[in-house]
């Protein structure tokens, strides 16, 4: 046992709900879902932002699709598998977000009307395959920002939100450095200021 006197100013541990009043709680308003009283967030503002994520990691499966069909010269196979990897794991983004709007009880906003400015990042095709990693490095750069905004955004609010999108951003981080590398390889340096 410690002597430690405890000082008036310490944080004190939240309050735990006993477990009769969390049974009851989770009987009501069940068609919420797994919103309940504890949900700290805006629901209405967390699907809406969702729908933005979704739409921009949609126009990112599209961008690196069309790049790992259309990438051509003499190093190009490389890469276009680099692109098609990408889009796999952009399409599994794209899942993870329209699950989580669907569990919000939101529904995934797919319709490609409106797309691109529902995105946070561009879809640009690129006129040649250095280009076209220019492009997925920018894009990427303005995911990883954008992605990190959120994770504060929804903080504690929203924790399975924020769990999601850090492990989004992980991947997003990882091919952001994979366009940087095929960038240096391609051109010896990254020249962004064009």
């Amino acid at each position: 046992m410690s002597n430690t006197p405890v000082s008036k100013n310490a944080p004190s541990k939240p309050f735990l709900t006993d477990v009769k009043t969390l049974r009851e709680r989770a009987r009501q308003n069940l068609s919420d879902g797994v919103v309940t009283t504890t949900y700290g967030g805006d629901v209405k503002k967390a699907i809406e932002i969702l729908q933005s994520v979704l739409a921009t990691e949609i126009v990112c499966v599209l961008r690196y699709t069309m790049h790992a069909v259309t990438a051509t010269g003499i190093s190009s196979e490389g890469v276009k598998a680099e692109f098609a990897q990408h889009a796999k794991e952009e399409q599994a983004h794209m899942m993870a977000v329209a699950e989580r709007i669907d569990q919000l009880g939101g529904t995934p906003n797919f319709n490609p009307e409106g797309l691109a400015t529902r995105s946070a990042s561009q879809y640009a095709e690129g006129e040649n395959l250095v280009d076209m990693i220019k492009e997925n490095l920018i894009a990427e750069r303005i995911a990883v920002d954008h992605y990190r905004e959120l994770i504060r955004y929804f903080g504690e609010d929203d924790p399975a939100t924020r769990v999601m999108l850090e492990g989004i951003l992980s991947v997003e981080e990882e091919h952001a450095t994979d366009m940087h590398d095929l960038l240096v390889a391609h051109e010896g340096k990254p020249p962004l200021a064009d």
